[in-house]
């Protein structure tokens, strides 16, 4: 359902929230698959209503306050150096001047990521000063958030890691001909050994946007360190469904299916 049909009433009596015609009240659990771009309004609106939902005792999967931190690039890296991990060096400003001090600390050769937005899309390499600056200016003039972060070398490689509840999953992704390792951007993929350690790992990243349901990605770099990089609350599953030959969407309904606590529950789940 898309989020343009999301509507709510509120009433003295009772409040509800729906999708088109569908009352979502009635439902046992509401499983949250996109966040397309929109106003800030619109935003706003639908993270309060997803929340909504949630005091009237649907269970959301993610709740709507894990979506709100997951979203924004600054909070989530700010989450996941809290939960004691290590992190690219990373400049948020909002006005070009700023933004090359910040160029000029992270060794002129840096990572220019739109603050919301995933897939690799809107990620630029910059690592020359002219152009440095004519990217800044641009982004300052647009109103933008400037998210400044360290190029971490690395072999083409990172690693994807889906969390579903305490099951995780993982796979390689890898592209020689380019530093983004994006499956949409044509990166290939193989599947990864999830040791105890990585899988704790994950997991504590998941828990530090407050997802149950979570990609979680990790950069190893040239000289053996590990980053994390970036915890999405609403992941794609497609490329590591077919890189594992594993039925994921099964895997994460039966984690939603655990969640719901109703006595007379039927798993009625209806798809965002």
């Amino acid at each position: 359902m898309a989020y343009s049909q999301l509507s709510a009433w509120l009433r003295t009596a009772d409040s509800q929230v729906l999708a088109k015609d569908c009352p979502l009240n009635d439902y046992d659990a509401l499983l949250v698959r996109a966040m397309p771009a929109a106003s800030l309004e619109q935003i706003v609106f639908r993270m309060n209503a997803l929340a909504q939902l949630e005091s009237n005792g649907l269970v959301v999967v993610n709740p709507a306050r894990s979506l709100e931190v997951a979203i924004d690039k600054y909070l989530a890296l700010a989450r996941l150096r809290q939960a004691g991990f290590k992190i690219p060096e990373t400049m948020v400003c909002q006005n070009a001047t700023l933004a090359m001090k910040a160029f000029a600390t992270l060794g002129g050769d840096v990572v220019v990521k739109p603050l919301f937005g995933g897939e690799g899309r809107g990620m630029l390499r910059i690592c020359e000063e002219a152009l440095a600056l004519r990217s800044f200016k641009t982004l300052e003039q647009l109103g933008a958030v400037i998210y400044v972060q360290q190029f971490v070398p690395h072999q083409g490689e990172d690693w994807r890691l889906l969390v579903i509840g305490d099951r995780v999953l993982g796979m390689k992704r890898q592209n020689p001909d380019d530093w983004r390792t994006n499956i949409s951007l044509g990166a290939t993929s193989r599947p990864l050994l999830v040791t105890p350690e990585l899988e704790t790992m994950a997991i504590r990243a998941s828990k530090a946007v407050g997802a149950s349901i979570a990609g979680v990605d990790f950069l190893p770099a040239r000289d053996g360190d590990l980053y994390a990089l970036e915890v999405n609350a609403v992941p794609g599953w497609k490329a590591l469904a077919a890189t594992l030959e594993t039925d994921v969407a099964q895997i994460v309904l039966n984690h939603i299916t655990s969640l719901v606590t109703r006595p007379d529950c039927d798993s009625q789940i209806c798809h965002n």
